[in-house]
């Protein structure tokens, strides 16, 4: 099969990526308390099975701070005779197959319960802390943390070396200056020239001033074979394994499309699962470790150059060459430098402009995706995530708690009818006409009677009492069973005040549903084919020969 057109540019972010991807994937093992070699195998054969099955371009996949930290506690209590490289085995079988049931019962659907402010509140807040957490490397610092207040309290008991700090400030300015480059090729291959540079340099000045390097790297010895098959430990691990995947996919499914939105381009969350599933899966035979989406490798990605998942195999293609022909090399790369290079590309892609358009869009929306930030900041990734879905869920039943419904008139000389309120309309003393703005299901349900009589009350007050009440229903694509009982209750509050209960435009499939139960005929509601056809059948008392528009009108 021939390569894709964009298999350059491909070529160029893989590069940049799988650079960056070994020291990161050493790290995120030792943080998780395995053997630093777990990080590594995780980065080779899970990107190849997710570039198979995956569906975003720019998805840096591998071995995240968030899931390290979470396997650690999941690996405290193993029983006695069991490793923690062997539990980490078991564990990402484990998400492997949660995640692949998941996808099988089409569970990805789950995921538009995160609403767009809460997904640019998350980018926002990571973006925000991960430059925050290489700050200290950058500054030859040890102080760590994975949010601010932890990052402030360990800044206190270190200081900080001047030369980490030069060769991070120079890094930080040369990334800068290489992003006005008028070729976007060079631009996009100035962070690995810098990383070449950087090693080159630091190989040839004794201990590089202090500064610290990422170190020589493990022999690779890729280890195929099934985890152990003990039903005890695979019970012990499952409920932390439901938490990993869970976690893994939200944030993997926050992190890719908030990018996508960024790209223009279109995710599929149910491919997203299914390629997390196998990545996983191969993780679990493959010596590795549970993987899932990073932020940072992602921005790096997508700033790269990024066009296809094809990125991802040239991201294991290199790291592999790297691991055996760049061993040495590579351990003289400042850490300084490798944060720099980080900072630089993540806070590329922040912006206070979402903020302000949501804010003045609607204030509900911008006060989610800054409490979601904040939550990133401040206290964790899981309850930032925690937060935008029940966020997103609360503004959406706020939202629907009360039906909108508008009380409309006929703008003159016309068959079109609009909101009382906005436009100078004509209104029949007769009948009452509104339109239902939304599906009634259960959590507006119960406000529809009230919300009616009340503008029952206000046609009544102003221009005479009404004899019926006409919905035009054309907005309402869906009526659940709490909806058919408040039309029930809104057609007997009508009959106390001796009106009559009519529909115009009902649209086909809720049509269905209400003849499947005779409800128009039990509770002898009118029905017209448009709302103008319905406020004109009053015309009879008036005008005689137009008494043929009393009967229904057919949909």
């Amino acid at each position: 099969m021939p390569l894709p057109r964009t298999w350059r540019a491909d070529l160029i972010a893989g590069a940049v990526v799988a650079v960056l991807l070994i020291p990161q994937s050493l790290a995120y093992a030792m943080l998780a308390g395995l053997p630093p070699q777990v990080g590594l195998y995780a980065s080779l054969l899970p990107l190849l099975a997710y570039a198979a099955l995956g569906s975003s371009p720019v998805l840096g996949l591998g071995p995240v701070a968030v899931l390290a930290l979470m396997i650690a506690q999941a690996l405290g209590g193993l029983p006695a005779g069991v490793t923690p490289t062997e539990g980490a085995l078991v564990l990402a079988a484990e998400v492997g197959l949660l995640l692949g049931a998941a996808a099988l019962l089409r569970l990805d659907s789950l995921s538009s319960l995160l609403s767009v402010p809460a997904l640019r509140g998350f980018e926002s807040g990571a973006t925000l802390m991960i430059a925050a957490s290489q700050v200290p490397v950058l500054l030859g610092s040890r102080a760590a943390g994975f949010t601010l207040p932890e990052l402030l309290l360990s800044a206190t008991q270190g200081g900080w070396g001047l030369a980490s700090a030069l060769w991070g400030v120079a890094a930080v300015a040369a990334l800068l200056a290489a992003r006005r480059l008028r070729t976007r090729l060079l631009a996009r291959l100035a962070p690995l020239v810098l990383l070449v540079g950087a090693m080159a340099l630091s190989a040839f000045t004794p201990a590089a001033g202090g500064v610290a390097q990422v170190g020589a790297l493990p022999s690779l010895a890729l280890p195929l074979g099934l985890p152990r098959l003990e039903a005890a430990l695979w019970l012990q691990l499952l409920p932390a394994a439901a938490l990993v995947a869970l976690m893994g996919f939200v944030s993997s499914l926050a992190v890719s499309e908030s990018l996508a939105q960024r790209r223009g381009e279109k995710l599929l969350p149910a491919a997203e699962m299914r390629g997390l599933a196998a990545a996983n899966l191969v993780a679990s035979v493959s010596g590795g470790m549970p993987v899932a989406g990073s932020f940072s490798r992602s921005i790096l990605l997508h700033e790269a150059g990024s066009q296809s998942r094809l990125s991802l195999v040239f991201v294991a293609v290199f790291m592999l060459l790297a691991m055996l022909l760049l061993a040495e090399p590579l351990a003289h790369l400042p850490k300084p430098v490798l944060a720099a290079t980080i900072v630089v590309a993540v806070l590329g892609g922040f912006s206070l402009r979402h903020y302000e358009e949501a804010w003045r869009y609607a204030r509900a929306e911008g006060l989610l995706m800054a409490a979601v930030t904040a939550a990133v900041l401040l206290w964790s990734i899981g309850a930032a995530l925690a937060l935008g879905v029940v966020g997103s869920i609360a503004l959406l039943i706020q939202r629907t708690a009360r039906p909108h419904v508008a009380r409309i008139g006929r703008v003159p000389g016309t068959q079109h009818y609009r909101n009382v309120e906005r436009y100078a309309v004509e209104c029949r003393p007769e009948v009452v006409g509104l339109r239902i703005d939304e599906s009634l299901v259960f959590t507006n349900a119960r406000g529809l009677s009230d919300v009616v009589l009340a503008h029952v009350r206000e046609q009544r007050a102003s221009i005479g009492a009404p004899q019926r009440v006409l919905l035009l229903m054309a907005p309402v694509n869906h009526i659940d069973v709490s909806g058919l009982t408040a039309l029930q209750e809104l057609h007997a509050a009508l009959q106390v005040e001796g009106l009559r209960l009519e529909f115009s435009e009902v649209k086909g499939p809720v049509l269905d549903r209400l003849k499947a139960v005779g409800w128009l005929e039990r509770y002898d509601v009118s029905l017209y084919l448009s709302h103008h056809e319905g406020i004109q059948a009053g015309e009879h008392e008036l005008r005689p020969s137009q008494a043929d528009r009393d009967a229904p009108g057919q949909l």
